[in-house]
């Protein structure tokens, strides 16, 4: 109960932090803002951003951090997370060999930079497509599943 109150506690100072610096910006003319970098956006803009962007990184470390610290204390879930990493690694191997590294053209005609033949970046953003594609094809042949599944149900 009294981790509750300092999690309710937290948020409320977050949002109100939050709260005023973005009632800030709108205090100020919109084009006084866009015209003044120096001055006006670094005031006013950059706290916000700043404020935003430290509570998404603490908000992630917080998340792997549990997330982490489940896993170690339920090895039985450790094992099965690892199991599919270990799929989605197998998978993302296959989805590498299935991609090729040919030169990409743009709509000039022009090869693109970086897309020169044999680039890596070719052959990892073609792994990336089949990685979607095999990810995709395995999410809608479970989908069709459950969805025959409830029908028969029914």
């Amino acid at each position: 109960m009294k981790s509750n109150k300092i999690l309710n506690i937290l948020i409320a100072v977050i949002a109100i932090i939050g709260g005023v610096l973005f009632i800030r910006i709108f205090m100020e003319d919109a084009k006084d803002i866009v015209d003044n970098v120096d001055n006006l956006q670094n005031t006013v803009v950059s706290p916000l951003i700043s404020f935003s962007t430290w509570l998404f990184i603490i908000a992630v470390i917080v998340t792997i951090a549990l997330s982490l610290l489940s896993l170690i204390r339920n090895p039985e879930n450790l094992k099965k997370t690892l199991g599919g990493i270990a799929v989605l690694a197998v998978l993302l191997f296959i989805a590498y060999f299935l991609s090729d590294s040919e030169v990409v053209y743009n709509a000039a005609g022009k090869i693109e930079p970086g897309g020169e033949e044999g680039s890596s970046v070719n052959r990892w953003v073609g792994a990336g497509i089949w990685y979607s594609i095999i990810l995709g094809g395995i999410a809608s042949i479970f989908f069709v599943t459950d969805l025959l599944k409830g029908l028969v149900k029914s």
